[in-house]
């Protein structure tokens, strides 16, 4: 038999790990990985997190799953948590981002359908966007290499160019619901949209009774610096997916929306079988106990200045690969000049663990537990990798 037992569908690398200690990865044979890329954005209290850990032991030891269709004191706790914390009135609880952007799909649709137009169930979506890979986030993206294959796609999409207001506005027609929108595209390579353009769309929203639907499953939860990066853009939509860094590294989404978003989302129109169980609920409590207080979000914003700032001092010592940073927070890119992902390859040999993404930008996304030993330690070994690194010749 040829196929392996895992299904062959990742390009799995020679990093095998078995233990995590807070920013480190420890392989098989006890190689140490410095992670700079956290799961993608997931673990951002790094690993084995004392308080996460217990919060988990304890609520395993009591009560794991049940049904959606008895009460959920966990789930009631957080959701009510959840709505304190940001613009949100309701919360439905997911597994993964993938199935937060899908129930924000439907969330946005029914809207309209309820107050009795369902001929609006068009989102504007946006270039090089990565909403997940289920059929319908695949949908909503024009990136061929996760569409390819799986046609027919789903009606109701239709992409613009990512931060282009005018596009955005000249898309709307009778049977726009909204627009689907990441503030930060992170698979599309770390880039932050404009003030004017997400203050635009959300004007737009607003004049036309739209809904404007934010995917925060990489940057939202403290990334950015803010809990969610809406907030520094002065607006608030009226659903977002949430998912990555809310459980800390246990599986955990959120569809979050207002009331009024909100409207159409009645008894029998959404569900999970596993979503919002006790043990999730435990984990994402537990996030929000050490995130959602000032002095942490200000931690982030103040490491991630200082991440920042050691990256563009290093940065021209490598002019020949590296062109400049970008993004948020501790959620940051660093532009190369050739193959981001035959750097991040090489990087891995090096002890280092990165994340590429498209427009040959490498990720930056440590634990947001990081210190400034750490941001030593991962500058200086990205520029002795640097020094040595040879671009392969199809890259030169």
């Amino acid at each position: 038999m040829a196929i392996t037992p895992l299904m062959p569908v990742y390009p799995r690398c020679e990093v095998r790990p078995v233990k995590g200690e807070g920013v480190w990865l420890i392989g098989e044979g006890g190689e140490r990985y410095l992670d700079f890329a956290s799961g993608i954005a997931v673990n951002l209290l790094g690993h084995s997190h004392p308080h996460l850990i217990g919060a988990i032991q304890k609520q395993a030891e009591t009560l794991m799953h049940v049904s959606n269709l008895y009460g959920s004191p966990q789930g009631e706790a957080l959701a009510k948590r959840l709505t304190e914390l940001t613009f949100a009135d309701t919360v439905f609880f997911t597994n993964s981002g993938a199935e937060a952007v899908e129930c924000a799909i439907k969330t946005a649709r029914r809207y309209h359908h309820a107050k009795g137009n369902p001929h609006k169930n068009k989102l504007i979506t946006f270039s090089n966007a990565f909403h997940g890979r289920t059929m319908a986030t695949i949908s909503a993206t024009d990136q061929m290499k996760l569409r390819d294959g799986f046609a027919p796609l789903l009606e109701g999409f239709e992409v613009v160019a990512f931060d282009d207001l005018d596009a955005a506005l000249a898309a709307i027609d009778d049977s726009t619901a909204g627009f689907l929108v990441e503030p930060v595209q992170g698979e599309g390579g770390i880039r932050p949209a404009s003030e004017a353009f997400m203050k635009g769309l959300r004007a737009a929203c607003d004049e036309h009774d739209l809904m404007l639907v934010l995917d925060e499953v990489q940057c939202g939860v403290a990334r950015t610096g803010t809990l969610y990066a809406y907030e520094q853009y002065g607006i608030v939509p009226d659903i977002l997916a949430t998912a990555k860094g809310i459980g800390g590294g246990f599986p955990l989404g959120a569809c979050m929306a207002t009331e009024k978003a909100a409207a159409g989302m009645v008894i029998g129109t959404h569900g999970s079988t596993y979503g919002g169980n006790p043990l999730a609920m435990a984990a994402g409590m537990a996030v929000l106990d050490v995130v959602a207080t000032p002095e942490f979000l200000a931690h982030v914003r103040e490491t991630g200045q200082r991440l920042r700032s050691a990256l563009e001092q290093m940065l021209p010592n490598h002019d020949h690969l590296f062109e400049s940073v970008r993004g948020m927070g501790l959620m940051l890119g660093v532009k190369m000049k050739t193959d981001s992902r035959a750097f991040v390859g090489y990087l891995r040999t090096r002890g280092i663990l990165t994340v590429a993404a498209g427009d040959n930008v490498v990720r930056v996304l440590p634990p947001l537990i990081i210190d400034d030993a750490d941001i030593r330690a991962f500058v200086d070994g990205l520029s002795a990798a640097a020094a040595d690194y040879e671009v392969p010749a199809q890259a030169a």
